[in-house]
């Protein structure tokens, strides 16, 4: 499944076709991905303008005004996107489709994926078409009212995010205190931190040098403050996602970035995906393990993570 980088890099990608944009028609190829469309899907969003375009966690939220007609809805709404296992986007505009680069799979061989298309008119572009493709259907779009959004059950429980300097120490060690869970689990536990997942919680914790056996309360005072560790966990966690971003997210099996392309990310694993592989860590001696927790995978090196 795409992280949150990944899904921070599509938002980027469409933000300068979506945004401020009118959505003229919306062509649902079936009635279902995951879950089936709300009723009048197509039909509440034509006519809308497209006001932001937001994440929160895995989420895309497009931030939808008022409906064009009060008997379509009332008051503004989000379109609320998740990406799946294989949820993709392709922009299209009259100057052709934005699909440079390399590709997992033959392009042609996933048209007939294309499952959902938005017809925009776009201020600085004219005509633009964004098409959700996904061959396993695993993603989702919803329509709810903004007033109602952090209470919906998608969103309802999200920890904080992981991105900016909201994410601090002293953030980690009020949900951190007195919890005996290990620190993989801890962090990949949305109800405390949204949107990270195994690839980049592992990759923080090599930067941090902590393991992901340790316990996530160790890493508090017994007056609740952040011990160092939690400090500097706080900003790798910080670093390696915008890290991420910046490279465009990772490439495994099906992702994509907006435009098409490959994200380079994975280049940049030290631990993840590299067991048996030499410590990349100046003057460490370990090699990289690769434990299983809770069902997944864990990689780290034993020599330098306590």
């Amino acid at each position: 499944m795409p992280e949150l980088p990944e899904v921070e890099t599509v938002r980027r990608g469409l933000q300068p076709f979506m945004e401020g944009a009118t959505i003229r028609h919306v062509a649902l190829n079936r009635p279902n991905l995951r879950f089936p469309f709300p009723e009048n899907f197509a039909a509440r969003l034509e006519g809308r303008r497209i006001e932001a375009l937001a994440r929160r966690a895995k989420y895309l939220l497009a931030h939808l005004p008022g409906a064009a007609t009060p008997a379509e809805a009332e008051g503004d709404e989000v379109l609320a996107m998740h990406l799946g296992m294989s949820g993709s986007f392709r922009i299209e505009t009259p100057a052709g489709s934005l699909v440079p680069g390399v590709f997992a799979h033959p392009r042609s061989d996933r048209q007939k994926h294309d499952h959902v298309v938005f017809h925009l008119d776009a201020p600085r572009w004219g005509a633009v078409d964004i098409v959700f493709n996904d061959p396993r259907r695993f993603g989702f779009m919803t329509l709810l009212p903004a007033v109602d959004l952090e209470a919906h059950p998608h969103f309802r429980g999200l920890g904080i995010e992981p991105t900016g300097n909201r994410l601090d120490g002293a953030a980690l060690a009020r949900v951190f205190r007195a919890k005996a869970a290990p620190l993989k689990a801890a962090l990949l536990d949305q109800r405390l931190v949204a949107g990270l997942g195994n690839i980049y919680v592992c990759e923080a914790l090599w930067r941090a040098g902590l393991s992901p056996r340790r316990a996530a309360g160790t890493l508090v005072g017994t007056d609740g403050a952040p011990t160092e560790a939690l400090e500097d966990l706080a900003r790798h966690i910080r670093e390696t996602i915008a890290d991420a971003i910046e490279a465009g997210g990772s490439s495994l099996r099906d992702y994509r970035q907006a435009d098409g392309t490959l994200g380079l990310f994975q280049h940049r694993f030290a631990v993840y995906d590299r067991e048996g592989e030499p410590c990349p860590r100046p003057a460490c001696h370990g090699r990289v393990e690769r434990i299983v927790q809770s069902g997944r995978s864990s990689f780290f090196c034993p020599a330098c993570q306590t």
